[in-house]
């Protein structure tokens, strides 16, 4: 009989594909979702994307009943329900808490009641604040940071106590947390409560740290979604990218593919129990390449990204990801070319309607004394 697993949060875009990639590998899928409006759309219909064998719960993580029918037959769990958003996260501090943080502790009180064989936690690399840094002597800054009075001043890179430079470098697993934001420390969270009580209850887990996903199903209406999904919500209504400090801050932008395919790689791999891993491209691009780039493919010449030289509070310079423990342990090897996966995103937007939510958003942080 055919293994089933519980994909929470499997309704968006990250477990969407999730499901797909265990479903081909002949898994059974189910899934809880509360089918959040801001995700969803305020009717909370099953998403057409969601593949039509996936057993869809609606429910939220944070109802012990709703979560108990859930798992009384998984045999593993792909935890992925999580409220998204580093600058919403920031003034809606008491929803992002009890969504990601005790959404979580329900979870596993559940799952010491029912065991499972495994458990997949997602995490992510907000966590780690600003990436690792190496100096011009090349000694590595683990905790870099930039100062407000500098950022004041638009000086968006970080330097070292003696004023050099600082050049970034690919972040391992190792590098210490540094959390600048509610989104970021209840991911942390969600990654050392499922690992704790894993250990404890020997339930073998796994956290992955998501670096950028992109790729189709994003919710393109969600002003607080990921970048791509964002830049092709104003391009869509025929505006031009919002892009904060310079544009140039670099980010390791990863296939939703690759990462589903992680997922299930996480699943199987007897190695990777209590491991952290670093789940991205293993490559880095910035911002406004990226706006550019999806200017270029989507044929929106006449329009240029708008820069607007403001920091975000939470926001971080750059960060990319070493894949290295997740090649060797998992077997992961990211298959989607950031050409391609653009390619891809932009054919997935054709015949689709976006309403652009991104000014509203940023009045809303400007407003509350979030950008700067």
């Amino acid at each position: 009989m055919a293994k089933t697993v519980l994909i929470t949060g499997g309704a968006g875009f990250i477990g969407s594909h999730v499901a797909v990639a265990l479903l081909k590998r002949g898994y059974r899928v189910v899934v809880l979702d509360n089918l959040s409006p801001q995700v969803h759309g305020p009717q909370g219909q099953r998403p057409g994307y969601l593949h039509p064998e996936v057993e869809l719960a609606v429910g939220d993580v944070r109802d012990p009943a709703a979560v108990g029918a859930a798992l009384k037959r998984a045999d593993a769990v792909v935890h992925l329900a999580a409220a998204v958003g580093v600058g919403q996260s920031m003034y809606q501090v008491a929803h992002y808490t009890s969504t990601n943080n005790m959404g979580t502790a329900v979870l596993l009180e559940a799952l010491i009641e029912n065991p499972v064989e495994r458990l997949v936690v997602a995490s992510s690399m907000s966590l780690y604040g600003e990436g690792l840094y190496q100096a011009s002597d090349g000694r590595l800054a683990a905790g870099a940071v930039r100062k407000l009075d500098q950022l004041r001043r638009g000086e968006w890179e970080l330097r070292d106590e003696r004023g050099e430079p600082l050049t970034p470098v690919p972040t391992p697993e190792s590098k210490p947390p540094v959390l600048v934001s509610v989104y970021a420390l209840s991911k942390y969270d969600q990654e050392r409560l499922c690992l704790m009580i894993g250990e404890a209850y020997n339930i073998p887990t796994v956290a992955l740290r998501f670096f950028n996903v992109y790729g189709p199903n994003q919710a393109l209406s969600n002003p607080y979604t990921g970048v791509m999904a964002i830049f092709a919500s104003r391009l869509l209504n025929d505006k031009p990218p919002l892009i904060f400090e310079d544009g140039r801050q670099r980010r390791d932008f990863v296939s939703v593919h690759d990462v589903a395919s992680a997922c299930a790689l996480a699943l199987e791999s007897e190695k990777a129990a209590g491991c952290v891993l670093n789940i991205g491209s293993g490559r880095h691009a910035t911002v406004l390449e990226i706006a550019e780039e999806l200017i270029r493919i989507m044929g929106k010449a006449h329009l240029a990204p708008q820069v607007n030289g403001r920091y975000r509070v939470g926001d971080i310079r750059h960060c990319f990801a070493d894949i290295g423990a997740a090649e060797r342990i998992l077997g992961y090897r990211p298959q989607v070319a950031l050409a391609d996966g653009l390619s891809e995103l932009v054919e997935s937007l054709e015949g689709q309607a976006a309403q652009d939510r991104v000014e509203q958003a940023s009045g809303e942080l400007e407003r509350r004394g979030l950008t700067i």
